[in-house]
């Protein structure tokens, strides 16, 4: 694949970011992707290792040799359409997906992998300059109507791959826009949202009928999440009206952190905080908005999520930004021979840490503290691992001035209220109980209702539901119709 020697002839080229003074003063998108000479340079590199381990290690089985010779042959217009076969949405992947693909990468194991996602990018990109990406009407009509619960990348996958199969397919979503997490969670310098406004219109050309501002269920008690539904619609509604059901909602349930002071004003969720400024910057009016303007800032949490209030914090223009994560620093450079083509264990520093921030490892949050009410500080000590368990260090308690705290360690279940006024029965972990069987996969314990992607398996990557949605879409379909030609 790819040039033969090229592996030994050209280096890895990453994609460049613009200055940080630059980017820190928008909402922007800032990678610089990859030209037409870097990126067939790049695509040169892959080797013709005869298993092709980047397939495997890709959640949706992207045929990634394939695309690498036809970018270095210069055929784009194939490449993006090699790359449609596995993938509905790879300028979603090409801009935030960790890229297990890379990890995976046969010259991975003594090399620098080749930059599969930045290729990825390029193909998307260009396809969508030149036209090349086209609504896909179904030529047949089945009659058969299909709700799909949820319109972050797992239900869109499915909505799109359904309707192309000819079903009826109606996408119900609680938020006023469509896209879900990868709409209200994921920072606009990462993925600016016109790449899910074009793909709406592409559902919309498809036949699918989009419903925003839609809850199916009732209103959770009490919550805190934003942009909740102005209507709401039973699911006796649904499975009443609609030959099959597939929920595909997001993992939007907070983990907490229950320690003295929670109480106090000025400690908040990473999904509280990052939704605003993605509503803000579409052009949305908000009373009271979460910001960091000023304040010394401490994100709980050493994950994607956590990286991401670090970038808007700085943006806002805080004054200090400390990310803590309770577990040790890994290493720098993995152990290849162990972990190769397994997803490794390493320091990972993205663009926001960059910008701007210190970071603090094996550090556990004591106590928040405060003032009339008010956030000031928490206080803090160090931990290590000893006999299997995490305990403190003695003498290593610190305290930090604190302005806001922004909650990023993850969601540990969808919330549960779609899940319970349907019926549908859940794991240990609170997600819906489903199994990936290749005949009747998706489905859950109640008739003709299906779940996928985070409500299914849990927090996960957008990759991850892009797979789920499609191979649900498939269970969905073999239901209705007694077999299927969609891939899996």
């Amino acid at each position: 694949m790819g040039k033969v020697t090229g592996f030994m002839e050209y280096e890895r080229i990453d994609e460049g970011y613009k200055p940080v003074p630059e980017r820190l003063k928008n909402y922007k998108e800032f990678v610089i992707g990859l030209n037409d000479d870097a990126a067939s340079k790049q695509a040169a590199r892959c080797m013709d290792c005869g298993t092709p381990f980047c397939n495997n290690g890709c959640p949706v089985n992207n045929i990634i040799p394939d695309f690498n010779d036809l970018v270095y042959q210069g055929d784009w217009k194939e490449a993006i359409d090699v790359l449609h076969s596995t993938n509905n949405f790879p300028e979603f992947t090409g801009r935030i997906c960790p890229a297990p693909c890379e990890a995976a990468c046969t010259l991975n194991v003594n090399d620098s992998a080749v930059g599969i996602k930045s290729i990825e990018h390029a193909i998307i990109d260009r396809a969508w300059e030149n036209g090349w990406v086209k609504a896909q009407p179904a030529q047949i009509r089945t009659g058969k109507k299909v709700a799909v619960v949820g319109s972050g990348p797992a239900g869109m996958a499915a909505a799109q791959q359904l309707a192309r199969a000819g079903h009826d397919v109606t996408l119900f979503e609680k938020n006023d826009r469509v896209g879900g997490l990868l709409r209200y969670g994921i920072p606009d310098f990462k993925m600016e949202k016109t790449h899910i406004d074009r793909r709406v219109e592409q559902l919309k050309a498809e036949g699918v009928t989009i419903r925003t501002s839609v809850l199916v269920g009732e209103l959770p008690k009490g919550s805190k999440v934003t942009n909740w539904a102005k209507e709401t619609v039973s699911p006796a509604q649904l499975q009443a009206e609609f030959d099959a059901v597939l929920l595909t909602g997001g993992a939007e349930q907070s983990r907490d952190l229950p320690v003295p002071g929670r109480e106090l004003d000025g400690i908040y969720f990473a999904m509280e905080f990052l939704p605003q400024q993605n509503k803000v910057n579409a052009g949305d009016k908000l009373k009271n908005q979460l910001r960091a303007d000023g304040k010394h800032v401490i994100v709980i949490g050493g994950g994607d999520t956590g990286s991401d209030c670090v970038g808007t914090s700085n943006r806002h223009g805080a004054v200090s930004v400390t990310q803590f994560e309770v577990m040790p620093q890994p290493p720098v450079e993995e152990n290849r021979p162990l972990t190769w083509p397994y997803w490794p264990m390493k320091l990972r520093t993205s663009s926001s840490h960059d910008e701007g921030c210190v970071r603090e490892f094996a550090i556990s949050t004591k106590e928040f503290i405060g003032e009339k009410g008010k956030l000031t500080g928490l206080k803090t000590v160090h931990i290590e691992l000893k006999d299997g368990k995490m305990v403190e260090i003695p003498g290593t308690e610190k305290t930090y001035k604190a302005d806001l705290v922004l909650l990023a360690m993850g969601f540990v279940n969808p919330v549960a209220t779609v899940l319970d006024a349907f019926g549908v029965d859940k794991d240990n972990r609170g997600n819906a109980r489903a199994s990936t069987d290749f005949i009747g996969g998706y489905a859950t314990n109640v008739a003709k209702v299906f779940a996928a992607g985070d409500m299914r398996r849990g927090q996960s990557l957008v990759v991850w539901a892009i797979r789920e949605g499609r191979q649900a879409a498939r269970s969905v379909d073999e239901f209705l119709m007694g077999f299927s030609d969609l891939p899996r």
